[in-house]
This record gives C-alpha cells, sequence and structure tokens, in this order.
C-alpha cells in the first residue's frame, strides 16, 4: 500500500511504502533513525539492524541528506512525538543518492540560504512557513464564498497608476506604456458594480527601493469589494475575516507552528470585534510614548505602528486618516472633509500594517475634483469614472497583504520567508 506522510494515522498497524527524502539520520549502536518528509510532512523511521542485516544496516547508516526513497514498513503510534506515528522500517530503496547537499544542518548566513532558496524550502521551518501560508489562503477562498462574495482576476498589465504612485514597474505593450500592477482594486470596484460582493487574490508589485523587514518587490494580495456596504460594514467584514484565518491556522496548523516556535497564546486572544482608534487619538497617543516629532498630517511609520500596537492584544484599527496622505478615491468623512473614511488594521507584536481599506467615493461630481486636485488622467481613468455615472451606489473594500499576515501568523521576523522565491531590491535569484 503506497501512501504519504500525511495519511499514515488512517493505516496505523499495517505495512506501507512511502516516497520520502531523507532531511536527517542518526544511529545509535544496533538502531538508526531515519528522519523522513514526503513534501506533506515529517516522520521518523526506525531501522533495526537484527531485523534488516548487517548489509542493509550499512547501507541506511551511509545515506545521505536529500537522498530520495522508498522505504517500506509498518506504522505504529509514538507518542514521544508530537506527529503521533513513526515507521518501523522493513525495507528501503534508494531512487537517487544526493551528494554534498549544500544546506547541511548547521547555521548558515541569510544569503547563502537565499541564494539556495530553491532547496531552503524543503527544510521543516520553511516547510511550516509555506503551510501556514497555504492554510491562510484556503481559508481566505472558503470565508469569501461561504459569505456570498465571487472570485474576479483583475489584469497584472495596466494602463496607469491605481494610485497615482510613480512607484510602478514600467514595460511596453506594443505601441503603449504599461505598468505591472500594485493593486486590482479599481478594476474590483467594477466588478462589484456587477456582482455585488468580489474578491480578487493575485501578484502586485511596488517598485520601492526599501529594505526593510516589512517589504517585497512581488507580494500578493487579497482584495475584497462589496457594493453597498459602508465604511463600518466594511470593518466588520475584516475582523471576521481575519479572526477567521487565525482561527483556521490555530486548527490545521497545530504540527507547523510548533515547528516554528511559535507562541499560540497570542494568537488564541484574535477574536472579532477589534479594538479601534482615530489618527487623532494615535497622534497623541504617541506623543505620550514619546514620539514628539509627530504631527497632525503625516503618516506613521513602522515604529508608530509598532508603538500603537503595543497598546492593544488584538489587532487594532486606526481610522480617519488626513485626505492629504491618503488615496484619491477614499470617501471623505461627511462630518469632518479634511479626514476620510479609511482604516489601517494593525498587527500585534510588530507586524504592521496588515490591512488597508476604505469607503470609496460614490459621487461623480467629487470624483471628478479629486481627478483635477491629482492630475488623473482623463482616458486612462475614463472607465473608473464612468462607474461614477452609471447607477453609483456606496461601496467599500480593502486589501489584506499575504506575506505580511504570514509573518504575523508564524512569528518569523522577515516577509522574505513568507514567499515561495521573494523578489527583494536587489534579489532576482532564484
Amino acid at each position: 500500500m503506497k501512501t504519504t506522510i500525511s495519511e499514515v494515522s488512517k493505516y496505523a498497524g499495517q505495512e506501507v511504502t512511502i516516497g520520502a527524502w531523507l532531511s536527517n539520520k542518526r544511529s545509535s549502536g544496533k538502531i538508526a533513525f531515519l528522519q523522513l518528509r514526503d513534501g506533506t510532512g515529517f516522520m521518523q523511521g526506525v531501522i533495526v539492524k537484527a531485523e534488516l542485516g548487517e548489509e542493509k544496516f550499512q547501507e541506511a547508516k551511509a545515506l545521505t541528506q536529500e537522498t530520495s526513497l522508498y522505504v517500506t514498513g509498518t506504522i505504529v503510534e509514538d507518542t514521544r512525538s508530537s506527529f503521533g506515528y513513526e515507521m518501523q522500517v522493513k525495507d528501503f530503496e534508494i531512487i537517487h543518492e544526493a551528494v554534498d547537499y549544500p544546506i547541511t544542518p548547521k547555521e548558515h548566513g541569510t544569503e547563502f540560504l537565499m541564494d539556495h532558496r530553491h532547496l531552503w524550502l524543503r527544510s521543516r521551518k520553511q516547510h511550516a512557513v509555506m503551510k501556514v501560508r497555504n492554510e491562510i489562503i484556503r481559508a481566505t477562498y472558503e470565508f469569501f464564498n461561504d459569505n456570498g462574495y465571487t472570485k474576479i482576476d483583475p489584469p497584472i498589465l495596466t494602463g496607469a497608476s491605481a494610485e497615482g504612485t510613480t512607484e510602478l514597474f514600467h514595460t511596453k505593450y506594443f505601441d503603449e506604456d504599461a505598468f505591472l500592477s500594485q493593486s486590482g482594486q479599481l478594476y474590483m470596484e467594477a466588478a462589484a458594480m456587477a456582482f455585488g460582493k468580489v474578491f480578487s487574490f493575485g501578484p502586485t508589485f511596488r517598485a520601492e527601493k526599501s529594505k526593510t523587514r516589512r517589504h517585497l518587490i512581488e507580494f500578493w494580495m487579497i482584495e475584497p469589494e462589496m457594493a453597498f456596504m459602508d465604511h463600518e460594514d466594511s470593518l466588520q467584514v475584516q475582523e471576521q475575516y481575519v479572526s477567521h484565518i487565525v482561527e483556521s491556522v490555530l486548527e490545521n496548523c497545530k504540527l507547523d507552528l510548533e515547528a516554528l516556535g511559535r507562541d499560540t497564546t497570542a494568537l488564541e486572544k484574535i477574536k472579532a470585534p477589534f479594538p479601534r482608534i482615530s489618527y487623532d487619538k494615535a497622534i497623541d497617543l504617541l506623543k505620550e510614548k514619546g514620539f514628539n516629532d509627530i504631527e497632525w498630517g503625516e503618516d506613521f511609520g513602522a515604529p508608530h505602528e509598532t508603538a500603537i500596537a503595543e497598546s492593544f492584544d488584538k489587532p487594532v484599527f486606526i481610522t480617519n486618516y488626513p485626505a492629504e496622505i491618503k488615496a484619491f478615491y477614499m470617501k471623505p468623512d461627511p462630518d469632518r472633509p479634511e479626514v476620510v473614511l479609511c482604516a489601517d488594521l494593525i498587527a500585534p507584536e510588530g507586524y504592521g500594517e496588515i490591512i488597508g481599506g476604505s469607503q470609496r467615493i460614490d459621487d461623480l461630481a467629487l470624483m471628478k475634483q479629486r481627478y483635477d486636485e491629482h492630475e488623473l488622467s482623463g482616458d486612462a481613468y475614463q472607465w473608473y469614472l464612468q462607474l461614477r455615472e452609471y447607477g453609483s451606489v456606496p461601496h467599500s473594500g480593502f486589501g489584506l497583504g499575504l506575506e505580511r499576515t504570514v509573518a504575523w501568523l508564524s512569528g518569523v521576523e522577515h516577509v522574505r520567508e513568507t514567499i515561495p522565491f521573494p523578489r527583494l531590491l536587489n534579489r532576482l535569484y532564484p
């Protein structure tokens, strides 16, 4: 019976065959312990010399790291391991012997590991981070599908910036200028006018020359957009969605979080509703914490976000930022037009902003005024303007950065470990 490590609990007491790689091994006298991985999980295989014979036992002791094998044996319960099972090996067959595998079980520098990212992904911790990422993606589809959203895919090549920024990757689109998308949001607004509630999940690009632990050049965004929903409705969706993915990761990634050494007590507190603090109150809080140089009208950086988050044990919404520092499409507060109906969701433990969202301007005259103020091209944005011309409705949306969320839930320091093959300021390889 051929199976996988993730399925061995179904075969306790039975003999099975697993295709696997040897991640590590040790021997003690007449017993050898093989640490096996097959992509679905990690498990120990135990080889007893008396059962396999001298020749096979010596062959096992000589196995090299990352050699691929077919391993056959009986699955037994193992209460000493968190996985709960091991294999009593009866036989093994070498598929391909790996020689001089470069990432040995010792400390390696970051640049070395990044140069060998294609191999580093095989390690237990990197595997665990990717499993957390996968669970967030699975739970995302579950949440939005269960709540009546339609998945829509916005284009990656666009004719203009979504937010009026110059930090875009330029390319030629035959005889026209084109850019790699920095957000699918404008297109998702169009989709919301057709389908009501929509979400996208795809890559976005920022030509920002940043080297911080929170920035990537290429990253993935989940961007829901919702017709007939105001800012308050959107905030409730955001906190319900984040609560759902945290709960799913805690439930389905126990072994992965354990492998990462993640303290889950902080994550177990993450349940809606989340606290809220206005931009005004955030400025006051920062001054109380010693940030005396921050003034009203300035955007927050990583140290500011971390200081604000330290006052809460859940993610915190910072609401109603000044209009001058936010995107042209955000709806002004009717009672205070110098601020907009928006919020950034700041994760605990210093992981910074994971969501940015707002209610969008739905008034045609005001949007035309914004076009003029931001010097937006009427040709490039004419289609977006027409969304306010033909059946405009109140609508809101937000974007969640996948890699920052993975970093937060898995507890890793840098977002470069939260995407399979990171694109950084000075890294396009592998």
